[in-house]
């Protein structure tokens, strides 16, 4: 069985406090450059490729592909429809926690 590493250092530096918890960095699973955080809490699994590196070497065979921009606009306007508003990073931990709503299946990756 062929598995995607996890993007997540094994021994995580540069953590961020938040309302919600610890948030880890994330890494391009080919060049290793930081690709954002994720929340520490209820995150068993992390692949990132950074958007040179899918330039580069193409898609993952059997894998979603989203651009960053495309993914975030989806997470705005969501946002926006659902709440009239952009929610705070407390606010967004709980949504993912409830794992009930359209904006929880999209930062989940299943929207």
């Amino acid at each position: 069985m062929d598995l995607l590493p996890d993007s997540r250092a094994k021994n995580p530096t540069g953590l961020t406090a938040g309302k919600g918890g610890y948030w880890v960095p994330v890494f391009c699973a080919n060049c290793g450059i930081e690709g954002g955080k994720v929340p520490e809490q209820n995150m068993n699994f992390v692949f990132y490729q950074c958007q040179k590196c899918s330039d580069t070497y193409g898609e993952v065979a059997g894998m979603m592909k989203v651009p960053d921009e495309v993914f975030y606009e989806k997470m705005k306007n969501e946002q926006l429809e659902a709440h009239g508003r952009f929610l705070s990073e407390q606010e967004l931990v709980t949504v993912i926690q409830e794992d009930a709503s359209p904006l929880a299946r999209l930062i989940k990756g299943k929207g």
